[in-house]
């Protein structure tokens, strides 16, 4: 890995997920943009893969969430911290931008601090979630920490570190939402299934969301669906799952990858995995119901962190059920269709719901999360061009 620009003109940037994937490939364009001269340097996925100078691994397509995963992936975490110490003291980068993915970010971000190197976090893990005991220790070992909803500011600086909130980078992402007149002419609902970017989450929910979908075409022959997936898992993984459902799944169902969210804008109604996706959903007013299921054994652990009262981030942000959870031994193929057709068969409820989504939007400051990231760890660093 050679690098032959200057160590000070160097960063170091990890992701561990696709949307932090996504996330941090915005952040590298924006420093690339304060200052051309920069050498990134990336441990993520595709997309950073794409716009960084220097690409190390790619741990996203590892998977590797949720509790057990440190167990699962010990050897090759180990291996990769040890490749990313050496860089650390062969390179001597300017700093380094954990995104997200607590686990293994916080052990780089305890390296580059043995080593005096700054360290800042960019959309900073969810600590008031599950084990706020975290703040602190992110604050000790960064720089800065760059948080995307307003209330994290306090929590952040109540622990003793740098928060700024720079607003929610899915504003610069998400269109304007569609125009929408409900119901559809002859039932031709267009509902969304967005089972994950996980591998153990689509497991989980995809068989549950086809199912679902086609107890809604009992009741409305003429709806259709869109299967919303991840570069990261290609059809080949994903059709066997859709024909252990139904073996004529295609006439019904089509596979989307997209990156403008100009087919999610379009839907109707979406079953949804806890996540990202959900405030995806509610930004472009996107009525949904929401499952979560893990394996017993981490969802035991799950059950003893979480604090929140809700897991999706629309029902957090809005703090109220606003859109169903239906979460382990609830999230069935029943119950989710049953809450879907409670919108589809009353639609005046259903324009109800996307308005009370769309208000999502007031919530999370201005665009230009990324951009004002960007020039605040330039502006630290000292790294703008001469």
């Amino acid at each position: 890995m050679a690098i032959t620009v200057p160590q000070t003109k160097n960063i170091l940037i990890i992701a561990g997920d696709p949307s932090g994937d996504v996330h941090a490939a915005n952040l590298i364009r924006e420093l690339k943009k304060k200052d051309p001269s920069l050498a990134i340097t990336a441990v993520g996925g595709l997309r950073m893969q794409e716009t960084a100078d220097h690409f190390i691994y790619n741990l996203v397509t590892v998977g590797a969430s949720g509790f057990a995963a440190p167990f699962r992936h010990f050897t090759l975490w180990f291996k990769l911290i040890r490749l990313i110490r050496h860089y650390l003291e062969e390179r001597k980068p300017a700093c380094v931008i954990a995104v997200d993915f607590y686990g293994f970010n916080y052990q780089v971000l305890g390296l580059a601090a043995h080593r005096k190197i700054p360290a800042y976090w960019y959309i900073s893990p969810q600590v008031w979630a599950s084990r706020p005991g975290r703040a602190a220790k992110i604050a000790r070992n960064t720089k800065g920490i760059f948080v995307i909803f307003p209330f994290e500011e306090a929590i952040y600086k109540k622990a003793g570190g740098n928060p700024y909130f720079v607003g929610h980078p899915l504003l610069d992402m998400i269109p304007e939402p569609a125009e929408k007149n409900f119901p559809p002419e002859n039932g031709k609902w267009n509902i969304g299934i967005l089972p994950g970017s996980r591998k153990n989450e689509i497991s989980a929910l995809l068989p549950l969301f086809v199912k679902a979908f086609y107890k809604i075409k009992e009741t409305y022959p003429g709806a259709s669906a869109k299967l919303f997936a991840v570069p990261e898992f290609p059809d080949a993984t994903l059709v066997p799952m859709l024909e252990s459902v139904n073996r004529y799944w295609s006439k019904d169902i089509e596979i989307v990858r997209e990156k403008d969210y100009k087919e999610r804008k379009k839907l109707d109604f979406a079953f949804t995995c806890s996540g990202t996706a959900t405030l995806e959903n509610g930004l472009l007013g996107l009525p949904m119901t929401v499952a979560y299921k893990l394996g017993k054994f981490t969802y035991a652990i799950a059950k003893r962190v979480i604090t929140v009262k809700y897991i999706s981030l629309v029902n957090i942000l809005l703090n109220r059920p606003a859109v169903k959870e239906l979460i382990q031994d609830s999230a069935t193929p029943e119950l989710i269709a049953q809450d879907a057709l409670s919108y589809l068969n009353e639609p005046q409820k259903l324009s109800d719901k996307r308005n009370e989504m769309l208000s999502l939007r007031k919530l999370l400051g201005d665009k230009g999360a990324a951009e004002r990231t960007a020039a605040e760890i330039c502006r630290q660093l000292e790294l703008m061009p001469d």
